[in-house]
């Protein structure tokens, strides 16, 4: 299992470079904010660049010619202008509150997160279609942290539907025993502001795969330029419970915050029925 994980996403980090060219071309029409040096900042997109001067149409359609010299920063953002209003997308936008959606990290793109506190991770896009990503436990007091790795390949990516599959793999840093973990194919279908995922997961252990996969349902719904709601399910085979949750994201240009609640639909609980989800995440 391991050697064929190393295999295949060996192979498609060699053909990564063939997309660079395409990618400085899609990124040249991005949104973007340029920070000038006496502090004021213009939105729009850049239309032709040279190395004295930025030729730049605003959000509102005026075009401009700006010295480098007078260039403070440029950013790219997430969003897009709809008749000269900015609107910002969530930078979140591969992952729900902790399952991937199909959609791909761009090269050079990544983000660093927290879930439920101890459990961080860092994901970089190597390509437009290969994301890799991973992280180390911070359980205090363990004599042993939990080690896992999740590559992601999206071989289609559309306009309104991207297809991926990946692999989450997990082991211990004493090495003991064989590692265990989920392989999964995942589509997520709509925009940016609202969206369904549906995914398949075969867990493992060791040499061992499951014959069943488990369901993965979820939904995201951006209401306002801040704000989107979410929901994430998982329905395991042959199992009377089923894990539901549903919860709010709070996000900005770059940072990402995750509120949610989980419910063991099918299981007795006492007290609050609900696990809390608590989930932080700084994009670059």
């Amino acid at each position: 299992m391991r050697n064929l994980i190393v295999v295949l996403f060996a192979v498609l980090t060699l053909s990564a470079s063939g997309r660079a060219a395409a990618q400085g071309e899609k990124d040249s029409l991005s949104p973007k904010k340029i920070a000038l040096r006496d502090g004021s900042e213009i939105f729009g997109t850049i239309v032709r660049t040279d190395s004295a001067m930025v030729q730049f149409k605003t959000s509102s359609g005026i075009m401009m010619e700006i010295p480098r010299r007078e260039i403070k920063k440029i950013d790219t953002l997430s969003g897009e202008f709809v008749d000269g209003e900015y609107h910002r997308f969530d930078p979140n936008r591969t992952r729900l509150f902790f399952a991937p959606t199909a959609r791909p990290l761009g090269a050079g793109q990544g983000y660093f997160s927290a879930y439920e506190i101890f459990f961080p991770f860092l994901a970089v896009g190597v390509s437009d279609f290969l994301t890799l990503a991973g992280g180390i436990s911070l359980l205090p007091g363990a004599d042993e942290q939990i080690l896992y790795f999740a590559p992601k390949v999206t071989p289609l990516h559309l306009k309104a539907i991207d297809v991926s599959a990946g692999v989450l793999y997990l082991t211990s840093t004493g090495g003991n025993g064989d590692g265990v973990g989920i392989m999964y194919g995942v589509t997520t279908i709509g925009s940016p502001r609202a969206s369904a995922t549906i995914g398949l997961g075969w867990g493992f252990h060791g040499e061992d795969i499951s014959d069943q996969p488990i369901v993965m349902l979820g939904g995201e719904l951006q209401v306002s330029n801040s704000v989107k709601l979410i929901t994430e399910n998982w329905i395991p085979p042959s199992s009377d419970v089923a894990m539901v949750s549903f919860g709010i994201r709070f996000f900005g240009e770059h940072l990402a915050a995750d509120l949610g609640l989980i419910h063991p639909a099918g299981a007795r609980m006492e007290g609050f029925p609900f696990i809390p989800w608590i989930g932080f995440t700084y994009n670059f």
